[in-house]
């Protein structure tokens, strides 16, 4: 008698093996720990956490960049309103030296004319 084993017999030893593989992958699976659930309640806590850590990051960073446009436009007006107001002065100061010219220059006509 030959101890040969047929292709139908390996296919099902195959089968079988892979089953039983199956079988034990199932058995040990993190799914069917009692302690799975709670790590990713937990994990899924800190990523809720992270986010709103993101977020309020993002927030404050917003709000951050808000405060500081609204700085800058106020130094712009600040500045522009300074800038006229040394213009005007600058104005008034030729307007008078003008003045003083016209009047010595008046002064002048009357001594000789």
């Amino acid at each position: 008698m030959r101890n040969e084993v047929g292709f139908a017999e390996r296919q099902n030893a195959s089968a079988k093996a892979k089953q039983a593989l199956i079988e034990r992958a199932r058995a040990m699976a993190p799914t069917n720990d009692p302690a799975f659930a709670e790590r990713q309640a937990q994990r899924r806590a800190v990523a809720i956490a992270r986010e709103a850590r993101v977020a309020e990051r993002r927030a404050a960073k917003a709000a951050e960049a808000a405060a500081r446009a609204a700085a800058e436009a106020e130094a712009l007006r600040v500045a522009e309103a300074e800038r006229v107001a040394a213009e005007a002065a600058a104005a008034e100061l030729a307007a008078r030296q003008k003045a003083i010219r016209d009047a010595k220059y008046a002064a002048r006509k009357i001594r000789r004319g």
